[in-house]
């Protein structure tokens, strides 16, 4: 059924560059249309240097707000007006909401996303129960830190080429949180509960990570926050060891839930199957 487009519709998005392939819109508008919200959801790129004026002209609400993907979730927790304490944490936003005053709001879902990922697919996962290791030094491996050690980690080793970035991270975010070199990452696996590659290694197949996870204990759990493929080589290693694993498609559509209740005034319905309609989008341009 054809919704029609209002002076009343509630108008959110996803800001990105690239941002064509994103499957964000089709997740939000599945559940708007479930729930017969007046809304829509609708992708925006701007330039890659002018992301700064892209916000300004969104102030006032006339937009509700805006999710906020690669390559420009540090400078809109730069611009924002407002700042949630785990968008501050992870040093970075995926989500502006545009109050009516003009006030730009930012915080950051990501982190209640994988999360929650991990409650939906690895129900036996404990995040208390003992360390975690994390692949990669950006912003989402610190978005994933940071989040990991609010919920009761007790300990995350940040797992990085380039150690002096590993170290960065673990400093901004305190003890519970140490550097490790990619060479030393045989011991830093060492009786792991996770793993979590948030890196871009493995995108659409491109790039591998050579990491011993056949050293991580049976019952570690293997994640990649990369979703094209939906099984990364990096997982498929994982499956034919036999460990546990979560997908990135899981932690999409997890952080999108908190994002659409900020832009539409309610939770989803979760029973709508954005998950399958999801995977027939990645299998139609696989």
């Amino acid at each position: 059924m054809k919704r029609t487009i209002s002076g009343t519709t509630l108008v959110a998005g996803v800001a990105g560059s690239p941002v064509r392939h994103s499957l964000s819109p089709l997740i939000h508008n599945a559940w708007l249309e479930a729930a017969g919200i007046d809304g829509v959801y609708v992708t925006f790129r701007p330039d890659a240097d002018r992301f700064d004026k892209f916000v300004d002209g969104l102030r006032g609400g006339a937009v509700r707000g805006v999710n906020v993907t690669l390559p420009f979730k540090e400078v809109a927790l730069s611009i924002a007006d407002e700042v949630s304490e785990r968008a501050d944490a992870a040093a970075a936003a995926n989500l502006l909401l545009f109050e009516t005053d003009g006030t730009v709001v930012a915080d950051n879902t990501d982190g209640a996303g994988l999360i929650a990922a991990f409650a939906a697919q690895a129900k036996d996962f404990d995040i208390k129960a003992g360390p975690i290791a994390i692949l990669g030094a950006g912003g989402a491996a610190r978005g994933a830190a940071a989040a990991l050690i609010a919920a009761g980690a007790p300990k995350v080793r940040i797992i990085n080429r380039t150690l002096a970035k590993a170290e960065a991270v673990a400093g901004a975010l305190g003890g519970a949180v140490e550097a490790c070199p990619l060479s030393a990452a045989a011991g830093a696996l060492a009786g792991v509960t996770a793993v979590i590659n948030a890196t871009s290694a493995g995108l659409s197949g491109e790039g591998t990570l050579d990491v011993p996870l056949e050293l991580t204990p049976p019952e570690a759990v293997i994640m990649d926050m990369v979703y094209r493929p939906l099984i990364t080589p990096f997982l498929a290693k994982a499956q034919g060891l036999g460990r546990p694993t979560v997908d990135g498609l899981e932690m999409l559509i997890r952080q999108a839930i908190p994002s659409f209740e900020a832009f539409f005034g309610r939770r989803p319905d979760e029973t709508t199957d954005v998950r399958a309609l999801a995977i027939a989008a990645l299998e139609a341009d696989a």
